[in-house]
């Protein structure tokens, strides 16, 4: 390979660590791409993978188990890492806005930046609770929530607000695991309350009926409370009240609602959806400008919208990597085809878990095992990396 000026590179930055991006990361390494600079802008360096979080608060896994180390992956795509926030876009210079260093020029970006619980409408919630994404701040105010717990031994109240698939699982992960804890030290749990609140009818609104009467039973028989149907309207000192009125104490509130996207996107005047959320072309390409791509739960393709979900954006890394690859050829870009009918394996807290697709459910530890293996496997593809020249920064 002959020598490329400076000049001459064409610069695609990856703005963010998420799943989609580890696989562009990892597949640019296998097949490196002459003349082009890759650069990653990645928030957590340790990027974590949203499938292994409930098998993490349970004590299932370590840290390490569930996260990403984008170092090592970087390295062997020959990418430059940044480790840094972004904040805006300036896409008529085409440069990337950083909160700690200059920004960032880029021939082609690609966004992977994850999303948010949506909060701000919910007066009093900004601050008072504790939201599930971003994942790294989750989990320091979980472990703070252990430490509380273990240091306490009058009731405590903890609520789960959303009541779909996430919701339920961080709630019974966070059941098992606090039970366990106070069980190695000789305590029980019979003074820890649980709730869980939904606006919607029914919890696991997405899911099939006998999904949602498994997991019905399952928190009725580990007496969570449920309270659907009824949004909640304040958070303020310690209590959640309903639009029907209704009000609970509690020393603890998770939220795990509906997501949203980070408000510079818009503000940067990319074309977004009703929250935020980056306009794509089934190509991943922005309908507002070529030169962005999205994937992920950042991205909301128009004609095929899909749930803010791990697994999709696992399966667009591959479409996405072959199209920055179109776009830096000047080739034309083909379509990313989402498999619609998906399985879906949510776990219980205690090492079992349910399959759920289309209008069945099968639950069982096995099931438990066979996600845990699909989760191990998705992990250690990104760190049995094979050993080659340092190619960048």
């Amino acid at each position: 390979m002959g020598y490329v000026e400076a000049s001459d590179l064409k610069d695609l930055v990856l703005l963010g660590g998420g799943h989609s991006h580890v696989g562009v990361l990892k597949r640019f390494g296998e097949r490196p791409f002459p003349g082009v600079r890759l650069t990653a802008i990645c928030r957590d360096v340790r990027t974590p993978y949203s499938g292994m979080l409930p098998g993490l608060i349970a004590g299932h896994y370590t840290f390490d188990d569930a996260h990403i180390d984008l170092e090592p992956l970087c390295r062997f795509a020959g990418a430059r890492l940044y480790h840094d926030e972004a904040i805006a876009l300036d896409l008529a210079e085409r440069k990337v806005v950083c909160k700690s260093r200059p920004p960032i020029r880029y021939d082609l970006l690609s966004i992977n930046i994850g999303s948010t619980p949506e909060t701000p409408d919910v007066p009093g919630a900004a601050g008072s609770v504790v939201l599930v994404k971003p994942i790294q701040q989750f989990i320091a105010r979980w472990e703070a929530l252990c430490h509380r717990v273990l240091s306490r031994e009058g009731p405590m109240r903890i609520g789960v607000v959303g009541a779909g698939a996430g919701g339920v699982e961080i709630l019974l992960a966070v059941q098992f695991r606090l039970g366990r804890l106070l069980a190695a030290h000789g305590r029980r749990a019979d003074h820890l309350q649980y709730y869980l609140f939904s606006d919607t009818g029914r919890i696991l609104p997405t899911h099939n009926a006998r999904t949602r009467r498994i997991f019905e039973r399952i928190l009725a028989k580990r007496r969570v409370r449920v309270l659907t149907g009824h949004r909640v309207v304040e958070v303020a000192d310690g209590r959640l009240r309903r639009a029907d009125g209704g009000e609970y104490v509690l020393d603890e509130i998770l939220w795990a609602t509906a997501a949203r996207a980070a408000q510079w996107l818009a503000q940067s005047g990319l074309a977004v959806d009703d929250r935020g959320f980056v306009e794509v072309a089934d190509t991943l390409q922005s309908l507002s400008h070529p030169n962005v791509f999205a994937a992920g739960d950042i991205a909301a393709l128009v004609n095929h919208p899909l749930p803010k979900s791990g697994v999709f954006a696992v399966r667009e890394g591959k479409a996405l990597e072959q199209n920055l690859r179109r776009a830096l050829s000047g080739h034309p870009l083909a379509p990313f085809r989402p498999q619609r009918q998906s399985l879906s394996l949510i776990s219980t807290g205690d090492r079992h878990a349910v399959a759920s697709r289309n209008g069945w459910a099968l639950e069982g530890r096995l099931l438990w095992r066979w996600k845990d293996w699909i989760d191990r496997r998705f992990i250690r593809a990104y760190r049995e990396l094979p050993d080659v020249p340092a190619r960048g920064g």
